[in-house]
């Protein structure tokens, strides 16, 4: 995406340019949001009319979800982030699109660990104890959990160290170690031990509820998620009757709230922890229509495609990579008669859409959503229909019988 040269007098963060993160924190708002439609307008215009980028009322402190390496630079304790594609700490006190009730606890905890003889890892020598924070605030339950990953289970009094910490912040439901002793850039272990509350909290989203843990995924931005997936939901125009298939389910985010408009929905996922906890966010909302299969989406459409099985509307959520060409063939042998694409990455979007317009779609409409202010980054909710659809099929799913005729004098050369 192309950068804007409008620059606000002085940054209003200290380390802007160094951590890689908000690329875009000196250019004002309206111009970031200008800056992203005319991007998507590049890459999808030829497909579709672009609405205007849904931008957010206040583009800051917004990330539910907060990462702090705890490490050594200069054989000196220090807290902060990765540099971009580096290892490098880049020390933190005041992140501008951070939850600022996470950024306060992860000072606490930088200010508790010499008083507790915890000390920071030391990637080069392997020595120390902490790790990484990760901090998880509901954004509407308030809930916060903090996740301490740890080299080793034997945490120095971690009663005392839980006091002193709640103490200071008890607004903190739950308290949980995560054990990585593996030499790894991953950043979670394997093993948890929770040491206070219920080791994981709850949140609400587009009027469900949903169970997050250390290892969930939750869209770090809750208020542009309910902003993304409303619009998504507006453009699937459900209305009881149709079968739908929600594609890279993950928890069942999508497919949950589709269920209460839908006749039946089924949520497929490669990831098995990720349909456990899907299965669990059904039963804890009571949806019964919805059910999650742990397996590769593609397989499954393909089996159902043979079997005879018929779907109204497909939505994919897939990861930045987009979906490879095994995915969309699978889809289109599927042929749903919607597809409504969520996309966090615009130029993956625009090679899939060639794809899946070569082989008998048609893009109706695409909004960009801002879910990462400050940041060069998009999410884009794209409606495609199927062009062999009949005429009732398209009055069913919401398309205008002018629309289906332009359609149809199209494929015959009109």
């Amino acid at each position: 995406m192309e950068k804007n040269n409008s620059k606000q007098t002085k940054s209003a963060c200290p380390v802007v340019g160094q951590c890689g993160g908000c690329t875009l924190l000196d250019v004002p708002y309206d111009k970031q949001l200008e800056n992203k439609k005319k991007y998507l307008n590049k890459l999808l215009g030829s497909y579709c009319k672009v609405d205007e980028v849904i931008g957010m009322k206040n583009p800051f402190h917004y990330r539910n979800k907060v990462h702090a390496v705890f490490g050594m630079s200069r054989k000196k304790p220090v807290c902060g982030i990765y540099k971009a594609g580096s290892h490098d700490i880049i020390p933190v006190n005041n992140c501008l699109i951070e939850n600022e009730k996470a950024s306060a606890i992860i000072k606490t905890i930088a200010k508790l660990c010499p008083s507790f003889k915890i000390r920071n890892y030391d990637e080069d020598t392997g020595y120390g104890l902490l790790r990484h924070v990760l901090i998880r605030v509901g954004h509407n339950s308030g809930e916060i959990m903090v996740t301490l990953v740890i080299v080793s289970p034997v945490f120095p009094s971690k009663n005392n160290f839980v006091k002193a910490l709640t103490k200071e912040h008890p607004e903190i439901t739950t308290i949980v170690l995560n054990i990585n002793d593996r030499r790894t850039s991953m950043i979670l272990g394997d093993r948890e031990q929770v040491i206070f509350g219920k080791g994981y909290i709850v949140d609400s989203l587009c009027g469900k509820t949903f169970k997050i843990s250390s290892k969930s995924f939750y869209q770090v931005n809750s208020t542009q998620t309910e902003v993304l997936y409303n619009k998504a939901m507006e453009f699937a125009g459900l209305t009881g009757k149709e079968k739908v298939l929600d594609a890279y389910c993950g928890t069942g985010t999508i497919g949950l709230i589709a269920s209460d408009k839908a006749k039946e929905v089924i949520g497929v996922e490669s990831n098995k922890d990720a349909v456990k906890d899907a299965i669990n966010n059904a039963k804890h909302n009571g949806v019964k229509n919805a059910r999650f299969i742990a397996a590769d989406a593609g397989k499954f459409m393909v089996d159902a495609s043979a079997k005879g099985e018929k779907f109204d509307l497909v939505f994919m959520d897939p990861p930045r990579a987009g979906s490879d060409e095994a995915f969309l063939s699978s889809l289109e042998k599927l042929a749903p008669k919607k597809i409504v694409y969520v996309s966090c990455n615009p130029e993956t979007l625009a090679r899939d859409l060639k794809h899946l317009t070569k082989n008998g779609y048609r893009v109706i409409k695409a909004v960009g959503v801002d879910m990462f202010s400050q940041t060069e980054h998009v999410e884009t909710v794209v409606l495609l229909n199927n062009k062999f659809a009949k005429a009732k099929d398209f009055v069913q799913i919401g398309i205008d019988a002018e629309d289906y005729y332009r359609i149809k004098d199209a494929k015959k050369g009109k």
